[in-house]
């Protein structure tokens, strides 16, 4: 696979991808890239976890103009989470050249959103029903816009998108260049293309077999309110020496790693909006084992060279397949056993099955444990932490003071005392986490209306307004 800096790019997309931990271009991004950069049209047939968000990511801010003062290109995605998540990884991709992308999604305040445009991003980066929104409003024009990324078309098409992209691509110059991708290719997906891009170079790229074999896979069916309790119950019973948890979103890694804290944890938190200087800080302490517990988006998680890690926990389900192998691929390296440990609450075990197929790996589920193991736990944590004392001998300073003591004292209580003071109480402390939303279902079948606006996965034309607020 070539490097990014045999591609031929700019030194400061170079810089930025160096420090993302991108080393090898992946197939799609080999192939994607130079057509991009040529000023084709593109359709990219990939499923998640094949490396698209760069490849389209990266001649998206190749060909933007950080100095114009205008918004030059859009990213149109299915998802709230997703448009986040895109957003981020544009920014870290146009770090160093200046480039900024910012997101644009329904149950945000839309006021908020009317002042970040101002600032005139290069990169707008929404979900349909809030971009028609500020279109309407005016407070967002596309008479400017250069490149065009459709991400996920299919889902797009699913959730009832198609009348809303066609209306947007109609309002956006036909002199632009436009990348669609999608993991299939239905029949109103290739009407679309056919309608909007320009002799397209098409893109396929078969996903090979994903699975990590060094780490065992666990979930627990969990509603969200007790989340929080049933990840602390799994810290106090495994004891991990390193671990990283996976958060949604940039809110939830904040109340996470907090709530972590004012229980006793060592944790320590990473996003997107963090500086540069933070983030180096955190990364150290916990590769110096100063913090045991890292709590992470998956963006910026993404290129990490961390080693060591025992544990990792998705306290999120993730978004899609891709994020769930990076996430998991964080543990079990060199050799080791890592283990995986996913939160499902009910609505999400769909989700959770879709991984599962798409990985072609079945993650065990465990039964949630109680405040009993978790107790039981630390006492077992608080006797190896004795025999191993033991074990390293140069105990005799202390041999004096034992037997005094036990002059004192019967053995058996001594003991006891000492393995209380070596046990870590299990912590009650009240926790409240904002609630997140479960992510929607992916629907894998075409027999029913793609396209159509009534048949949405709420059946009727509700759906229209509730996706209008995304």
């Amino acid at each position: 696979m070539p490097t990014f800096y045999e591609m031929g790019l700019s030194h400061p997309v170079i810089q930025a991808t160096t420090n993302m931990g991108f080393e090898e271009a992946t197939p799609i991004q080999e192939m994607a890239i130079p057509a991009a950069m040529a000023g084709r049209d593109i359709i990219g047939q990939a499923q998640t976890g094949t490396g698209k968000t760069a490849a389209f990511g990266i001649p998206l801010v190749e060909k933007m103009n950080a100095d114009s003062g205008r918004t030059q290109g859009i990213v149109i995605c299915p998802t709230r989470e997703l448009a986040v998540q895109v957003a981020e990884e544009l920014n870290r991709i146009g770090q160093f050249k200046g480039v900024r992308a910012l997101p644009i999604y329904g149950g945000q305040d839309i006021n908020r959103q009317i002042r970040a445009l101002k600032n005139r991003p290069q990169i707008i980066v929404g979900t349909p029903g809030r971009l028609m929104d500020h279109m309407q409003r005016k407070t967002i024009r596309l008479d400017q816009i250069e490149m065009v990324v459709l991400d996920e078309a299919d889902e797009m098409l699913n959730m009832g998108f198609l009348e809303d992209i066609e209306n947007i691509l109609k309002e956006i110059p036909l002199e632009r260049q436009t990348l669609l991708f999608s993991a299939t290719m239905p029949k109103p997906i290739q009407n679309l293309a056919n309608q909007f891009l320009k002799e397209p170079e098409f893109i396929k790229i078969k996903t090979k077999e994903v699975t990590v074999p060094n780490t065992e896979q666990y979930y627990y069916e969990v509603q969200e309110k007790q989340k929080f309790d049933v990840l602390c119950r799994l810290l106090d019973i495994q004891s991990p020496e390193l671990a990283i948890i996976f958060g949604r979103t940039k809110r939830r890694v904040d109340e996470l790693f907090e709530a972590l804290n004012k229980r006793g944890y060592s944790a320590e938190g990473i996003h997107g909006d963090l500086t540069q200087t933070r983030r180096n800080s955190v990364l150290r302490h916990f590769k110096e084992g100063i913090i045991d517990i890292l709590v992470a988006t998956d963006v910026a998680a993404r290129g990490l060279d961390i080693s060591g890690v025992t544990h990792v926990y998705n306290f999120d389900i993730p978004q899609d397949p891709e994020s769930y192998v990076h996430r998991i691929g964080r543990t079990g390296r060199i050799g080791r056993t890592g283990l995986a440990v996913t939160l499902v609450t009910p609505r999400e075990l769909n989700h959770l099955r879709l991984i599962e197929q798409l990985t072609n790996r079945k993650m065990i589920r465990k039964p949630i444990p109680t405040l009993n193991e978790a107790i039981e736990g630390q006492q077992r944590l608080a006797v190896e932490k004795l025999m191993r004392a033991v074990e390293e001998g140069n105990l005799h300073p202390y041999k004096q003071l034992a037997e005094d003591l036990l002059e004192a004292n019967d053995s058996v209580t001594l003991l006891s005392a000492a393995l209380k003071l070596l046990t870590k109480e299990t912590d009650t402390t009240p926790i409240k986490l904002t609630e997140e939303a479960p992510l929607r279902q992916k629907r894998t079948d075409n027999k029913r209306g793609y396209g159509s606006r009534r048949e949405g996965p709420y059946g009727n034309k509700k759906h229209k307004q509730m996706q209008k607020r995304r």
